[in-house]
C-alpha cells in the first residue's frame, strides 16, 4: 500500500531535479543565442540561481511537480500558465531590486521556453503513467462504500479506467445495493476491518449520503491504522453546488463550503489589473473628461459629477463616480416618478426620463457617464468586471438567493451590460450576475471587456 506512494514520491523529485537541469540547458542556450558566450557573468549566476529558488517554490505552490490521476490538461495548462507569468514579474522584480542589467526579452524568452519545457515534460510523463495503469500497472485498489446514490460514483470510475482506480469491493448494508453491483464483492460494514486486513487495498471512498460524525471517525482511524489514505465524499459536502474544502484556524480544521471564487493568485492579478488599467485609462481619458466637463457646464445647472451610495462587496456601502447626465435635482423628481417605472424588481429604469438632459443622452448612449468609475476601481471599490453595483434600497428589496451577487467586488462591466442591458427582466439579470461568480475566470473577464467595446459603439446604453 505504501509502495505507489513511494512510487510518486521518487517520480515528483525526479521531476524537480529535471527542472533544475532543464533551467540551466535552457539559460545557458538562450545565453549563448543572445549575447554570442557561454561564459555566465555574475549577475547571470544570480539570475540563474534567483530563478531555481523562484521555480522551486512555484512548483510547489501549484503542485506542478505532482503527476495526478484525474486532472484534465487544461487545468495542468492553466496552472503552468499562471506560474510563467508569476515567475516572470518575480525575475523583473529581482533584476530592478539588485540593479542587474540584462534584456528584458531575454527574461522573457527564458521564462516562457523554461516552463514549456516543464509542461512538456509533466505531460510527457502524465501521458506514460495513463498507459500504465491501462495495462494495469501501478493502479489503485479502492473499496466503495456507499448506499443508493452510490451509482454516479460507480459509473464515474468505470469510465475513466485511465484514472487507475480498480474496485476490490463494495462496503453497504443496502440489499438493494448489493443486489445491482453483485459484479463486485459487496462486503457489510461488520466486515470492513476484516476485509481491510485481508485484502491490499490503498484507498477507501466514503459515499454515503449522510454523514455519521461515529462512523466516520472510526473508519479514519482503522485506516490511518492501516496506513490506508480515507476519502470522503458526500452529497453533504456539495451544498447547494458549494466547493468545499479543509481550511485550519490554527491547529483546529474547518470543513469549508462556499461558492463564490477563491483562486486567491488570479483574483490579486485581477486586481493588479484593475489598477494599473484604471491608471492608464484616467490619463489617456483626460482630453475627453475636460471636453465632457465643459459639454456638461454648458448645458445645464449642476456640478460635471453625479456622486450615489451604493452597495459593494459583501454590503459595503461606497461613493460611486458619474458623469452628471441629469438635471441637478434629478433624486428628488424620482419619488413623484415611480409609477412610470419600466423595470421589474428594485430597479428603477425609465426609456424616455425627461429628467436627462441634451448632453446627458449623449453620454448615457455611448456610456461616457460611466468614464469617473475608473476612479472607484483605482480607489478599490469597484473593479473593471463584475457585477453592477446596487443602490442599498434595492439591496434591501433582494430576495435571500439575489444577494449572493454582493460576494464579488462590483464592476464597471458585465454579462448584463454586453448581453441586452435594460431589455433583460430583472431576474434574469440576477441570474447573470451570479452566472458570472459561478464562472469567473480571467479569460471571461477579457470577453467580457471585448464585448463591452462592441456594446459601446453600437451606442446600446439608456
Amino acid at each position: 500500500m505504501a509502495v505507489s506512494s513511494n512510487r510518486n514520491i521518487k517520480i515528483n523529485g525526479l521531476i524537480v531535479f529535471a527542472d533544475i537541469v532543464i533551467s540551466c540547458l535552457i539559460f545557458c542556450v538562450l545565453h549563448k543565442l543572445s549575447f554570442g558566450a557561454w561564459t555566465l557573468t555574475k549577475d547571470d549566476i544570480i539570475i540563474l540561481l534567483s530563478s531555481i529558488i523562484l521555480w522551486s517554490y512555484l512548483l510547489k505552490r501549484f503542485d506542478l511537480s505532482k503527476i495526478y490521476k484525474t486532472n484534465p490538461h487544461s487545468y495542468i495548462l492553466r496552472n503552468y500558465v499562471i506560474a510563467m507569468l508569476l515567475g516572470l514579474l518575480g525575475l523583473v522584480f529581482i533584476t530592478f531590486i539588485l540593479k542587474i542589467q540584462t534584456k528584458r526579452f531575454f527574461l522573457i524568452e527564458f521564462v516562457t521556453f523554461d516552463f514549456a519545457a516543464f509542461y512538456l515534460l509533466v505531460i510527457t510523463i502524465y501521458h506514460i503513467a495513463q498507459r500504465q495503469r491501462a495495462k494495469g500497472l501501478h493502479t489503485s485498489n479502492i473499496f466503495v462504500i456507499g448506499d443508493k446514490n452510490i451509482g454516479p460514483f460507480i459509473h464515474k470510475i468505470e469510465s475513466n479506467t485511465l484514472w487507475g482506480f480498480r474496485i476490490k469491493g463494495i462496503i453497504t448494508d443496502d440489499s438493494e445495493v448489493a443486489e445491482k453491483y453483485n459484479r463486485y464483492p459487496i462486503y457489510t460494514m461488520e466486515q470492513m476491518k476484516e476485509k481491510l486486513l485481508e485484502e491490499p487495498i490503498d484507498e477507501v471512498f466514503y459515499c454515503l449520503s449522510n454523514l455519521d460524525n461515529k462512523l466516520i471517525s472510526n473508519l479514519v482511524y482503522l485506516c490511518l491504522e492501516l496506513g490506508i489514505t480515507f476519502r470522503v465524499s458526500s452529497q453533504t459536502l456539495s451544498l447547494a453546488s458549494a466547493k468545499s474544502e479543509i481550511y485550519y484556524l490554527g491547529e483546529s480544521p474547518f470543513f469549508t463550503f462556499q461558492n463564490t471564487p477563491r483562486q486567491s493568485i488570479n483574483l490579486h492579478l485581477k486586481n493588479i489589473f484593475d489598477k494599473i488599467i484604471s491608471f492608464f485609462a484616467l490619463i489617456c481619458l483626460l482630453p475627453i473628461f475636460l471636453i465632457v466637463a465643459i459639454a456638461i457646464k454648458i448645458d445645464s445647472k449642476g456640478p460635471v459629477f453625479f456622486k450615489q451610495t451604493r452597495s459593494g462587496l459583501r454590503g459595503r456601502e461606497f461613493t460611486l463616480y458619474k458623469f452628471r447626465s441629469m438635471c441637478d435635482h434629478a433624486e428628488e423628481m424620482k419619488e413623484s416618478m415611480l409609477d412610470q417605472n419600466e423595470q421589474e424588481g428594485p430597479v428603477f429604469k425609465i426609456k424616455n426620463d425627461k429628467r436627462i438632459t441634451r448632453v446627458g443622452k449623449f453620454i448615457r448612449k455611448t456610456s461616457i457617464d460611466e468614464i469617473p468609475q475608473f476612479f472607484n476601481v483605482l480607489k478599490g471599490d469597484m473593479s473593471i468586471v463584475g457585477p453592477r453595483p446596487p443602490l442599498p434600497a434595492e439591496v434591501k428589496e433582494y430576495k435571500p438567493w439575489q444577494t449572493r451577487k454582493l460576494s464579488m467586488k462590483p464592476g464597471l462591466t458585465c454579462i448584463w451590460q454586453v448581453s441586452g442591458r435594460n431589455k433583460i427582466p430583472f431576474e434574469q439579470w440576477m441570474k447573470l450576475d451570479l452566472q458570472y461568480i459561478d464562472t469567473w475566470s480571467l479569460g471571461l473577464d477579457c470577453m467580457i471587456i471585448l464585448k463591452t467595446f462592441k456594446a459601446i459603439f453600437q451606442h446600446d446604453g439608456q
